[in-house]
């Protein structure tokens, strides 16, 4: 069956029109014809190639579940990313003008997730193929920081003494400045002999933290996140951002959108990515609902010198968002919700005195949703800055600059 593919969806997958609807066609692109193979995979032969198709630069790429978007030109790529982002608030009635997309560099993600088992004669560790629970061994990638890449003999050791013949480990890495940080789930209890094994292997490999089935097992130097001035650890297995020139073009898109303000609310503030660096120059109160993270941000602030001061609460935002008396007395907000948004506090922002408003989002649907809501309460989208750090994926995350009289 031959089929012209028509766009890209969500996923980044090639929606064609087939005879019973749309089609859904992996590792093919817009305006490329295509003869489908096999109708239970939909493996397509490309016909007509699409002039922005390159040829992947991962020898994984077809068979890794990490990347789905690296048979793409960067630019067909990044117009994408922006169009998803423009077409969500078109949705909604909705335009702002787009600064062009700042997109990380390859092996610049600092975070990952890696799988792993034990064999019959040895381990294996990698990523789950696509579409697949079977684990992909990968000794090369184009995404990953080298730091990461070359941890997995590490996370191979680890394998081999704490994973059980039947079960999956999952072991998450974070590039710090002190080390690597890795956090071991669903490995077997840590007994007496297990754990002295554990701590020397984090000595011998000099690992700056272990966390094993979410305890710390072995600290060796503290696994700092630099946020500003601030020197910030994390808690194990704590949010942070992929790469690190992605957080910087948030940070700054964040800063030059809450403006000369001198009091801002940060909401959702997790360990401190916007509030520290926005303490150089202006009192913050960070609101966050994980209390470790919040403790985190508040230890960071303490042992930074000269900066402004930063109050913290433990709140629940969703079900206790702050009311527009509370709202009041701050100039700017900054508010960085998960991927549901945050209507009920957009809803009270609506109500309260703030003129200006960093709306940071990782789903351009929740982001256009509660734009509407602020737009139809008297604010303005000034300009909206997209930052793909999640390079070859189809995620993707922006700032916008909201404002009113």
């Amino acid at each position: 069956m031959k089929l012209k593919v028509r766009r890209l969806g969500h996923h980044g997958t090639g929606i064609a029109e087939g005879p019973d609807g749309d089609i859904y066609l992996p590792f093919t692109l817009p305006g490329e014809e295509v003869e489908v193979l096999d109708d239970q995979s939909l493996n397509a032969r490309i016909l007509t190639p699409s002039d922005d198709r390159i040829k992947a630069p991962c020898p994984h790429f077809r068979t890794c579940g990490g990347c789905s978007l690296q048979h793409a030109s960067d630019d067909f790529v990044a117009g994408w990313k922006t169009e998803m982002v423009r077409m969500a608030l078109v949705g909604q009635g909705l335009e702002g003008v787009f600064r062009p997309i700042i997109t990380s560099p390859p092996r610049s993600r600092r975070r990952a997730t890696f799988a792993a088992r034990r064999t019959k004669k040895a381990v294996l560790v990698g990523f789950h193929g696509r579409a697949s629970d079977q684990i992909m061994a990968i000794p090369f990638c184009t995404l990953l920081h080298p730091d990461l890449m070359a941890a997995q003999p590490i996370l191979a050791e680890l394998t081999r003494i704490g994973a059980t013949r039947k079960g999956e480990l999952s072991l998450a890495v974070t590039r710090s400045e002190a080390g690597l940080d890795i956090n071991v789930t669903d490995a077997k209890p840590a007994d007496g002999p297990l754990l002295a094994e554990l701590g020397t292997l984090a000595q011998r490999h000099k690992l700056a933290r272990l966390s094993w089935n979410g305890e710390v097992v072995a600290a060796i130097v503290s696994p700092v996140q630099i946020f500003g001035r601030a020197r910030v650890v994390p808690p194990q297995g704590g949010f942070l951002q992929a790469t690190s020139e992605g957080e910087a073009a948030l940070v700054a898109a964040v800063a030059e959108a809450v403006g000369d303000a001198k009091k801002i609310a940060d909401l959702f503030a997790g360990s401190g990515t916007f509030s520290l660096p926005l303490a150089e120059r202006a009192e913050v109160f960070a609101v966050e609902s994980d209390a470790a993270a919040l403790a985190a941000l508040d230890r960071g602030w303490r042992n930074a010198p000269g900066l402004k001061p930063v109050e913290t609460e433990i709140r629940d935002l969703f079900r206790r968002p702050l009311l527009p008396s509370e709202l009041g007395k701050f100039a700017a907000v900054v508010l960085d919700p998960p991927r549901a948004g945050c209507k009920a506090q957009v809803e009270q922002l609506v109500e309260s005195g703030v003129r200006r408003l960093a709306l940071v989002s990782c789903n351009p649907v929740t982001f256009a949703r509660d734009a509407a809501i602020l737009i139809n309460g008297g604010f303005r989208i000034d300009w909206v800055q997209v930052v793909d750090q999640f390079r070859w994926s189809p995620h993707v995350e922006l700032v916008a600059a909201l404002a009113r009289p």
